[in-house]
């Protein structure tokens, strides 16, 4: 019979601050959970939506709490959406590519992973800051670079960060800034700089505001977007950004990328702060995906031993989860 080992908080430290509309964040917690049955070891890692309220010492509390079936398919109706069901989820699917003694892409039904071209996040900071940035993340081999805004001298920041890097692709994260503005006038503007995304313009649970918006680019959801059951209020959003943690697990997210698939949405697979071990189940949900955006242990100050490497600006699978082995 599976059980649940532990659940524990590890503190990592980030690459000098990852900045956002929100604030700044120096350190980042994540849950691990371990599973075990009959010697044979699963593990899952999580990052609590700090939005959303979540902790990481809750979420290790939820995981530690759970009594009901050790089955993947029963944590979606058992246990609600977030990291912890993340972590769990992640770790079973760890489990059974061990017993199975085959990789998880094998077990989902997925094609053999190939290395992803992932953006690189640059942080909101002041213009000069931005190119800077920028410019090195173009000199380290990023051909696509994910800018975070504010709301306020967007397009400024936007126009020197591509002086710093004139030939990547951009893409851009309000994070819920641009409730207040002309939200297609600003896409305009930065279109004209060569951006082909915005992300989450409106605030969540104001997505009737992009109601009659015509944005000359694609307008995506991320914290509008958790699971499957909240595609039926984005139909104003031409995108999706899909979480492991805001769907709770790798099981809901290749569902939730299916349906969206379906429905007409284009999907973007992006990631929480975290190490190669939560980063790694992403990566097969993130094949084929319109935007890719892993870099969350890119941006720590260290990573796990094993974990993902970056080679061109593309993310290769490391050795720390869901290889059956």
């Amino acid at each position: 019979m599976i059980r649940i080992l532990s659940a524990t908080v590890e503190r990592w430290p980030v690459a000098g601050a990852f900045i956002i509309s929100r604030g700044a964040k120096t350190v980042v917690d994540v849950v691990v959970c371990t599973v075990e049955e009959d010697g044979l070891v699963g593990r899952g890692e999580g990052t609590a939506i700090y939005y959303e309220g979540e902790s990481a010492e809750g979420c290790a509390a939820a995981i530690n709490a759970y009594d009901g079936p050790l089955d993947r398919q029963a944590l979606l109706e058992d246990m609600p959406r977030g990291a912890a069901r993340n972590a769990l989820d992640c770790a079973l699917w760890d489990l059974e590519a061990k017993q199975a003694a085959m990789p998880v892409w094998k077990l989902a039904g997925l094609a053999e992973p190939v290395p992803l071209p992932t953006a690189f996040t640059i942080s909101l900071n002041d213009p000069d800051r931005m190119e800077a940035d920028a410019r090195s993340a173009g000199a380290r081999g990023f051909s696509l670079l994910k800018c975070k805004l504010t709301g306020e001298g967007d397009r400024a920041r936007i126009a020197a960060v591509r002086a710093g890097a004139p030939d990547v692709r951009l893409i851009v994260d309000a994070n819920e800034s641009w409730h207040a503005l002309d939200i297609a006038a600003e896409a305009q503007a930065l279109a004209e700089l060569g951006v082909e995304m915005v992300e989450q313009p409106v605030l969540h649970g104001r997505e009737e505001n992009l109601s009659g918006v015509r944005a000359p680019l694609p307008l995506c959801a991320d914290e509008s977007c958790h699971t499957r059951a909240d595609l039926d209020r984005l139909g104003d959003f031409d995108a999706i950004n899909v979480k492991l943690d805001k769907a709770g697990g790798l099981t809901e997210a290749l569902a939730l990328v299916r349906e969206a698939r379906a429905r007409g949405f284009r999907v973007m697979v992006g990631c929480m702060l975290g190490t190669s071990l939560g980063i790694a189940p992403a990566a097969l949900a993130a094949q084929g995906a319109d935007w890719i955006d892993l870099d969350g242990a890119l941006l720590l100050a260290k990573d796990r031993e094993g974990g993902l490497t970056v080679q061109g600006g593309l993310l290769h699978p490391g050795t720390l989860w869901g290889l059956g082995q």
